[in-house]
């Protein structure tokens, strides 16, 4: 295995504690703006990138596009995001919103921060790679950097701004989204798309249709109406069954040998320890399980509550829940919500309402592209064979980039953790790694650029 020097890595890991020091949470616009200042800057002075966009857009926090023009034949994207979720410092070996080095136990040693993982380091690793390269004059691409700062709560903007008739960015070779992608301390994992998702809120709200206005007594049960149990009737229809199953795909061929391929490698045990669970929902040898979870559509509920939020003997004023909605390609969340809708009114459970707060499709690219096979020759250097997926089980609006890349995918040697948790982390093993994996992928795609993007 190859990586990257030592002073490459520390000059990454400098820029990495730097920006995770600004707490560019999930809807603070402030720390927001402040972070997404901080990236152009950064991208115009120290990069010497061309400044595309950096504009907020209806309030929002703006999309970071810059570009490198090396003159070459080839251009690339590389897209990563720069808000993280919040945190606070109960139970963090260092505090997350500064960072140090923690010999984490199991792990190794390791620096800890909020944005460690997701995806602070990244995002600095695979730009300093970038100045590396270009300061050398080995970047054989040019390069359109997309950088976004609502990854954490649907990616509107962005989604926005690739969508537009005059979109800037480029037409390119392949697309990446640089990340660690050796889970758990696994082999590294190529997904060759994301699924899609429906996200928002079903909710009951007493009123005209016989739930109180306010919370009230539970003795008047026998002529009011109560908004928590609507709620769960109107849940019934949600899902129809324990795991949330509502439909399945037939996987194509190419899913089909793909699966067979990685049935061959996939460990069901590991799987769940990664997962933090302790069995399945379903049984089945590894071939299965994952034919069951990339063919399905599943529907879960993430949060149940109601207002008052908790008491005895009384009827609440209010009910809601929260919902996601997974596809695999092939099958559009919108459809499911839709059907759902029309279920509900078929019923007359009439109060019951869906606030859809975002909702986009899954896509998938060919097997045989440029991108694939220089994430690859890139693992080969820096890592172990890869888990070869068809598409990930999470979702990412990877339909947005496909009218502008031939390929988009997630990828990266090295080992983070704890996204969203405490304790959040890169290994310092494994991120000279994930530095030489990013710059073996640019070099590969300069190889394989045929003029055509």
């Amino acid at each position: 295995m190859t990586a990257a020097s030592g002073a490459l890595t520390e000059a990454a890991l400098a820029l990495t504690a730097e920006w995770c020091a600004i707490p560019s949470v999930r809807g603070d616009e402030r720390s927001l703006a402040r972070q997404a200042a901080a990236l152009t800057d950064w991208l115009s002075r120290d990069l010497g990138a061309e400044i595309v966009s950096a504009r907020p857009s209806r309030g929002r926090a703006p999309v970071v596009h810059a570009r490198i023009d090396t003159g070459a034949a080839t251009s690339v994207v590389l897209y990563n995001m720069y808000d993280v979720m919040p945190a606070s410092e109960e139970g963090w070996q260092a505090p997350p919103f500064a960072g140090g080095i923690v010999d984490l136990e199991g792990i190794g040693p390791s620096f800890v921060a909020r944005g460690a993982e997701n995806n602070k380091g990244p995002l600095a690793g695979m730009l300093t790679v970038l100045k590396d390269l270009a300061e050398r004059g080995d970047l054989g691409v040019n390069v359109e950097i997309v950088v976004e700062g609502e990854e954490e709560s649907g990616s509107g903007a962005l989604r926005d701004y690739l969508a537009e008739p005059d979109c800037p960015v480029r037409p390119s070779l392949g697309g990446l989204f640089p990340s660690f992608c050796e889970y758990g301390g696994g082999p590294p994992r190529l997904t060759l798309g994301f699924s899609g998702i429906a996200k928002g809120r079903i909710g009951v709200e007493g009123g005209e249709w016989g739930g109180p206005s306010a919370a009230i007594h539970s003795s008047n049960a026998p002529w009011i109406a109560n908004p928590a149990s609507r709620l769960v009737a109107a849940l019934s229809r949600f899902g129809q069954s324990p795991t949330g199953r509502l439909a399945e795909i037939a996987l194509d061929a190419e899913a089909g040998e793909i699966v067979a391929e990685l049935a061959k490698s996939f460990d069901p045990m590991a799987e769940l320890a990664f997962r933090k669970t302790r069995r399945y929902a379903i049984d089945g040898d590894a071939e299965t399980l994952l034919r069951h979870v990339l063919s399905t559509a599943s529907a879960t509920i993430s949060s149940l509550a109601t207002e008052p939020a908790a008491g005895d003997a009384v009827i609440p004023a209010s009910a809601h829940a929260g919902f996601d909605l997974r596809c695999p390609p092939g099958l559009d969340p919108a459809d499911f919500v839709a059907a759902y809708r029309a279920a509900l009114a078929q019923d007359g459970l009439d109060g019951v309402t869906i606030d859809l707060a975002d909702s986009y499709p899954g896509h998938r690219f060919p097997r045989q592209s440029a991108g694939v096979e220089a994430l690859l020759a890139a693992y080969a250097e820096t890592s172990r064979p890869p888990q070869i997926w068809p598409w990930a089980i999470g979702a990412a609006p990877a339909y947005a980039f496909a009218p502008h890349t031939r390929s988009f995918l997630i990828g990266g040697a090295g080992r983070g953790g704890n996204a969203h948790g405490v304790d959040e982390f890169l290994t310092l093993e494994g991120y000279p790694r994930f530095l030489r994996s990013v710059e073996a992928w640019l070099t590969a795609m300069g190889r394989m650029g045929d003029g055509d993007g």
